[in-house]
C-alpha cells in the first residue's frame, strides 16, 4: 500500500530530458529495440544511448531481452542483441499519499460479489474493506512491540495515513481516498473505518476501539484504548 522509495527514484530518473526521450522512444516502438536503434532514432551516440537505457533498466522502468535480429541460428549467426522494452511495472507517486487503486479494488470486489449473490453491496463493501485491511496489516514487518496505539500508528504511517497520538487517542491527518471521500463521504469513510479496523486486528491491537471521528484538517478515523470492561 505504501509508495516505495523506488517509485520516487524511478520517476526522478525520467526528469533527465534525454533519458525521458529514450524511454518514450522505446514505448512508442511497441517492440523491443536495440541501443543502436535508439541512438539512431534520437540522433545521439550509441554509448550515450546505452548509458541512459541501462540506467532505466536499473530503475525498473525498462527490461532487457537478448535476441538475434537476423533471424539466423547456429555458427556464424552472430551474438544475440541486447534489446530494451518497457516493463509491466506500474509506478505511482502522489503527495500526500493516496491509494485510489485500493479503493477501486475494494469496490470492484464488492460489486462483483453483490452481482453474484444478490446481497446488499454496502454490507459487502464493509466486509471486503476489513479483509483488505487485515491482509495488508498482516503483511507488515518490523512493527514495534510496544503499546497498541504506537503499533497501530506505525502500521498506518507505513500506509501514508500520517498518524499522531494526542491525549491517548490516535488521529490520522491524511485520507488515502481523499478526493472520492469528498463526493461519497458516507461510503468512503465507512470503508476506511473498516480498513483501519482490519489493520488493527491483524497487527495485534485488539485492545483498541476504532471509530468514525471526523474533524477539521484530519481524516475521519481515530482509535483509542478500550475501557477494561469493553476489552
Amino acid at each position: 500500500m505504501a509508495t516505495p522509495a523506488s517509485d520516487v527514484s524511478g520517476v526522478a530518473a525520467l526528469a533527465e530530458p534525454l533519458r525521458r526521450d529514450l524511454f518514450d522512444f522505446v514505448v512508442a516502438a511497441r517492440t523491443a529495440v536495440s541501443r543502436d536503434q535508439a541512438a539512431e532514432g534520437l540522433q545521439i551516440p550509441t554509448h550515450t544511448a546505452k548509458f541512459h537505457l541501462d540506467r532505466l533498466v536499473e530503475e525498473g522502468l525498462l527490461e532487457v531481452e537478448f535476441r538475434r535480429l537476423t533471424g539466423r541460428t547456429g555458427p556464424g549467426s552472430g551474438r544475440p542483441a541486447k534489446l530494451y522494452r518497457r516493463t509491466d511495472r506500474e509506478i505511482t507517486v502522489s503527495l500526500p499519499e493516496r491509494h485510489y487503486d485500493l479503493l477501486g479494488r475494494i469496490l470492484a470486489k464488492a460489486v462483483a460479489e453483490a452481482t453474484a449473490t444478490g446481497e446488499d453491496v454496502a454490507s459487502i463493501v464493509s466486509r471486503v474493506a476489513r479483509a483488505e485491511g487485515a491482509a495488508w496489516g498482516a503483511s507488515l514487518d518490523d512493527l514495534p512491540s510496544t503499546a497498541e496505539l504506537e503499533r497501530l500508528a506505525a502500521a498506518l504511517d507505513a500506509g501514508g495515513y500520517e498518524p499522531w497520538i494526542e491525549d491517548e487517542t490516535l488521529f490520522v491527518q491524511n485520507c488515502p481516498f481523499h478526493r472520492v471521500a469528498q463526493e461519497q463521504t458516507e461510503l468512503v469513510c465507512g470503508l476506511n473505518l473498516e480498513f483501519v479496523t482490519g489493520v488493527a486486528a491483524a497487527t495485534g491491537c485488539a485492545g483498541l476501539a476504532t471509530r468514525l471521528d471526523p474533524g477539521e484538517d484530519r481524516c475521519c478515523v481515530s482509535a483509542a484504548q478500550l475501557d477494561p470492561g469493553e476489552a
